[in-house]
């Protein structure tokens, strides 16, 4: 166990029931097959006698009453999907029941979930306080008019959705209890607390830091069960070292917490994080950032949640780091401690540029006060914290084979007559993946989400569920892979066809069309051109004029709903490899299905001359307008390491952000190591690399994707 918090270092007992939960979640299956079905079922015998709301509610309820309790006796924060299977007939009748849904307006279409609810509310008023409130809005409605009666439903549904959630953490508490009655000592005694906590919250607002910690959590599962989409989802605890540290420090003062059970408390929420998502999403909660009154966040809290990525060594959470630099700034001890953590092989925590994300809040609307509550909706979109209906990477568009179709039989007298019509063929792909994602979002019969909208700003003061434009901000946010291999592109055709002169455009098309089978020295000279990530202004000026164009052109639209806008991000989750995957060679000299450029870097294995240049090219264009997410990986050799690699990795993410740098994502890694895991797998499950803005297993990787982290420059510090 890595024991970097010696403050609060846990006992050997405690260390052991850290590995007993994270071994339960290594082999964590997720089957949300029971929930669907019991809802379904439900919503299917009530299609034709209410409203779609009431017919929500009812279902919910149904579902939270008869799914099978998923709890164990070292679960210290429960909340996560049963493994019961369906038998037989129950399966068949899902089968039917899933196609009368898809048929019916359901379909999974839209990258929702990507948000944090307002946990600030939960905490304060607890599922009854909410519910009073929504009763003080009913009284006053007007139901001689159908806007009227719309609320009413609206209302009474949330009401009851909420209702779910208590009965159903009060099943969690029976539950608990009747498992005490057949444990011992520690066991026993856990039990009879989660029977406690659980029969007051969520319902109430929570009395004790472990209270809090599992009303958040609770909450959170219930949210994640969204049958109308048929998918997994991935909501974000938000940021817990502010609205969790009141309860934090009110324990710790009066002695009834220690800060050694805290750290417990914050790794066990860490690996319940990884019983409740699948793995290959990305889900976790942010710390650090700034405050309204523009005070620094810094805690006990910030630092447990940091280290709890140490102490568990899993795949989530996914911890966003918050750096603040302009006034008053960020402690050394905060960036000495993630950096340590990073040092230590570990992917997170990500570091994110406080008053860089602040600033692009604001171009889109965002007041100064709210801007300082925003959440990495998953990987690094932004997305208001509270108050938020955004679809984030809708659609990811391919820069790469934009370009390919713009070269295609088409003859060019310059770079500049390239560009021009590059621009044009992606503006006519932005104003088309707009156009498919407004369709997608508000042409759904089925779509409505009482529950979740009692935790967002503005629903319940509009009356408005957020699935219909309740929401404060609506945003769709695109965005944009292979930056990096477009520029390396045009730098070779602007250096060997019309500088030079040694290639002409067609041999490079040709070469490209044949995989540069037969076409070896043409690929070489590609590779040879000037790269992306070698501080080199030849190059790195078409990342400002590329990034320019898309953010000028993606200002042009709206959406039809409240505050709704198109903002760009320049990231890619897992696409660079699903669009290399289908991409032919291309003229920056990478071979057809080989992975694009993995996030807003430069591409795998280019970078010349060190880290320090390859971070100064990647931000000489304004990331802040890219508030839908901008992911720049760095990677680092372990073996390589020197004794002082962390006030160096220090300062050099301090100089990164300093430059304007939005996000900076280190890896550190022994490539025998990944060699090693390629090779034997079974040894190595819990072995996490960071992607395009996410951690992941590597050994669940594809072949592509491996070969792509493998391919990665290992820089030495």
């Amino acid at each position: 166990m890595n024991d970097i918090l010696e403050i609060s270092a846990l006992s050997a007992e405690q260390k052991a029931k850290i590995e007993r939960l994270r071994e339960a979640a290594l082999h964590s299956g997720f089957d949300t097959s029971e929930y669907w079905y019991l809802f379904w079922k439900s919503f299917r015998e009530n299609s034709w006698t209410v409203g779609l709301q009431t017919r929500y509610a009812k279902a919910l309820s149904y579902m939270f009453e008869n799914v099978e309790i998923a709890l164990d006796p070292n679960e210290l924060i429960p909340g996560r999907i049963s493994s019961r299977k369906l038998t037989e007939a129950e399966e068949e009748e899902y089968k039917l029941l899933r196609e009368w849904t898809m048929a019916g307006g359901a379909a999974p279409v839209g990258q929702e979930s990507h948000m944090a609810v307002d946990y600030e509310l939960l905490m304060k008023e607890g599922l009854r306080g909410i519910s009073e409130n929504i009763d003080r809005h009913l009284s006053v409605l007007d139901l001689n008019t159908p806007d009227g009666l719309a609320k009413q439903e609206f209302y009474n549904s949330a009401k009851k959705c909420l209702n779910a959630v208590v009965n159903f953490a009060h099943r969690y508490a029976d539950a608990a209890r009747e498992m005490a009655k057949t444990a011992s000592g520690e066991d026993k005694a856990e039990l009879e607390l989660i029977a406690d906590d659980l029969q007051r919250v969520p319902e109430y607002p929570p009395e004790s830091f472990l209270q809090a910690v599992r009303s958040a959590h609770f909450v959170t599962f219930c949210l994640t069960m969204k049958p109308l989409k048929h998918v997994s989802s991935q909501y974000q605890l938000g940021r817990p070292d502010r609205y969790l540290y009141p309860f934090y420090e009110r324990d710790i003062k009066s002695g009834r917490l220690t800060p050694a059970r805290a750290r417990l408390i914050c790794d066990a929420l860490a690996i319940s994080i990884n019983r409740r998502v699948p793995h290959g999403l990305s889900s976790g909660y942010m710390v650090g950032g700034r405050r309204p009154d523009g005070s620094v966040v810094s805690n006990d809290l910030t630092r447990l949640l940091m280290n709890a990525v140490a102490d568990t060594r899993l795949v989530y959470p996914s911890v966003g780091f918050c750096v603040c630099a302009d006034g008053e700034a960020t402690p050394d001890e905060d960036i000495n401690l993630a950096c340590k953590i990073l040092a230590s092989g570990r992917s997170h925590p990500a570091i994110f540029n406080d008053d860089v994300i602040r600033r692009g809040l604001m171009m889109y609307g965002v007041s100064e006060e709210e801007s300082c509550l925003y959440i990495h909706s998953t990987c690094v979109e932004i997305t208001p914290a509270n108050s938020s209906n955004v679809w984030v990477a809708s659609p990811y568009h391919n820069l790469v084979q934009t370009l390919l179709d713009t070269l295609k039989d088409r003859d060019f007298g310059s770079t500049e007559e390239i560009l021009g019509e590059f621009y044009l063929q992606l503006a006519n792909r932005i104003r088309q993946g707009w156009k498919n994602e407004c369709l997608n979002r508000y042409e759904r019969t089925l779509s409505c989400d009482p529950l979740l909208s009692c935790f967002v700003n503005d629903c319940l003061a509009e009356g408005v569920d957020i699935e219909r434009g309740g929401a404060r901000y609506n945003w769709i946010m695109p965005s944009f892979v292979g930056l990096s291999n477009v520029c390396d592109a045009l730098a070779a055709i602007e250096e060997l066809v019309f500088s030079q002169k040694r290639l002409t455009l067609d041999e490079i098309k040709a070469a490209c069309l044949a995989d540069f089978k037969g076409a070896e020295e043409i690929k070489e000279l590609l590779l040879s051109a000037p790269k992306y990530g070698n501080d080199d202004d030849t190059v790195d000026r078409r990342a400002l004029e590329i990034s320019d164009f898309i953010k000028n052109e993606c200002k042009k639209y709206t959406t039809p709903l409240k505050n709704g806008r198109l903002v760009p991000s320049m990231f890619c989750w897992i696409m660079h490899d699903h669009f290399g995957q289908a991409t032919g060679a291309s003229p920056d000299g990478r071979n057809a299905g080989f992975p694009l450029g993995d996030g807003s870097g430069p591409a795998q294995g280019r970078e010349r001359k060190g880290p320090t240049a390859s971070l100064i090219s990647s931000t000489k264009w304004d990331h802040a307008p890219f508030i839908g997410g901008v992911a720049v990986n760095i990677k680092f050799s372990k073996s390589l390491l020197s004794d002082n690699a962390v006030p160096l990795l220090a300062a050099l993410t301090k100089g990164y952000l300093k430059r304007g740098g939005f996000e900076l994502q280190i890896n550190v890694t022994d490539r025998e190591l990944l060699l090693d895991a390629v090779k034997n797998p079974q040894n190595h499950r819990d072995l996490i690399v960071r992607i395009g803005g996410y951690s992941d297993y590597f050994v669940t990787l594809s072949k592509t994707m491996q070969a792509e982290v493998l391919a990665r420059t290992e820089h030495q510090i």
